[in-house]
């Protein structure tokens, strides 16, 4: 029996649309190979969410072809077939030879297709920040009378504005997060293990919300106290003790999108210093977002955020956000001061103000927003409090 194509989130349109973006630059960058190696890439180009990036292989984009070729491991071809809106003869497995071989491996298979389709003579763009030096020099070496462009971000710049159909993704995901941040409300408690209480929010967040269910699950982090201060720890042996302070940050997922969000739970009376921090937190989000309107710039929205945080006699070291879409962050712009980048409508980001001011204070809160003519629009409903237990 052949490989059935799944349901696709995306119409086969939308995916064109998308390539004749990429194509557009590419004919500015003078190239006529794109080779995409990022998972996000691949999955905004295809709809390909399986998680075969952890060996090489790469989404080979032609301007004298309407689809992509995928070129994978062999194990990997089905879950291309069944999730990709390309032609099941455009993807291409290689074989269980070019795997742990010392001298070969799959890039060796991909430059092989490009040279024997006799595409790229000219120019080949790579995305060559996020490959290994080795490889790089491996197309340049074989394909020798190419001219190797960096590409790095390329595609990433162009998943930056988002679709209309881009949007209802991440107001699904978003949706999703509400669920999750729900149910911490009502697991959380003193003598549960944070363990537990992971597993149940865990469990929500592939559930899913609204009969659409999690198709992934994201980066999580639950730092509870004695651990607030920092940022990217997952939950351990632990248990909540009254008094105990939790910084959660999850996202839903919906086909590769995510919405991410962040509160601040706290088990008993929360510290004056942490009511009057989430005080000026919440005043400076409010601010942050009215800044996001289309034609301001990323910077805009930062120092709306850090005078207004100012005021309440606090500040913020690290960047108020950032990109965000597939997989989480874009690497391109950033919300905070001295980004010039120019807001434009439906680029989306993590307005995200986690403040790690010591090693005994942080907090965290956050949105994820569309940018709008009015202003940033958020995509969840949790309320923006302090959350007592």
């Amino acid at each position: 029996m052949t490989m059935a194509k799944g349901s696709q989130p995306f119409p086969r349109s939308e995916y064109l649309r998308r390539l004749t973006a990429v194509k557009a630059e590419m004919k500015l960058r003078e190239i006529e190979v794109l080779v995409v190696t990022t998972p996000a890439n691949i999955t905004y180009l295809s709809g390909y969410t399986s998680k075969s990036g952890y060996v090489p292989q790469g989404l080979v984009v032609s301007l004298k072809d309407e689809e992509p070729t995928f070129i994978t491991r062999r194990m990997d071809g089905p879950a291309a077939i069944h999730q990709m809106f390309i032609d099941r003869g455009n993807v291409i497995g290689y074989p269980e030879a070019l795997i742990a071989n010392p001298e070969r491996d799959g890039y060796d298979a991909i430059i092989e297709f490009i040279l024997d389709k006799g595409v790229g003579r000219k120019a080949i763009g790579l995305e060559a920040k996020f490959l290994p030096a080795l490889t790089v020099a491996k197309f340049k070496s074989r394909a020798a009378e190419s001219k190797i462009v960096d590409c790095t971000n390329a595609v990433t710049w162009i998943r930056g504005l988002k679709s209309d159909l881009e949007i209802a993704l991440m107001r699904e995901a978003a949706a999703i997060s509400d669920a999750g941040m729900l149910k911490a409300k009502d697991v959380i408690r003193s003598g549960v293990r944070e363990a537990d209480a992971s597993a149940e929010i865990i469990a929500a967040l592939v559930r899913g919300a609204n009969g659409k269910p999690g198709t992934d699950v994201a980066s999580f982090y639950l730092c509870a106290t004695p651990r607030t201060s920092t940022c990217h720890i997952r939950w351990t042996e632990d248990v909540f003790q009254q008094g105990s302070q939790i910084n959660l940050e999850l996202s839903g997922v919906r086909h590769g999108y995510t919405s991410p969000l962040m509160r601040t739970f706290s088990i008993g009376k929360p510290s004056d210093k942490i009511r009057r921090l989430h005080e000026g937190e919440v005043a400076g989000l409010e601010a942050a977002l009215a800044a996001a309107k289309t034609g301001r710039t990323c910077s805009d929205v930062a120092v709306a955020f850090n005078t207004t945080l100012k005021k309440h006699g606090f500040e913020k070291e690290s960047r108020c956000g950032y990109a965000v879409g597939i997989d989480w962050t874009e690497p391109t712009a950033s919300l905070k001061e001295g980004d010039m980048t120019v807001l434009r409508p439906n680029m989306t980001f993590h307005l995200m103000l986690g403040n790690w001011i010591d090693e005994d204070t942080g907090y965290v809160i956050s949105e994820t927003f569309r940018v709008t003519d009015a202003g940033g629009e958020p995509f969840t409903e949790v309320p923006r409090e302090l959350f007592v237990l």
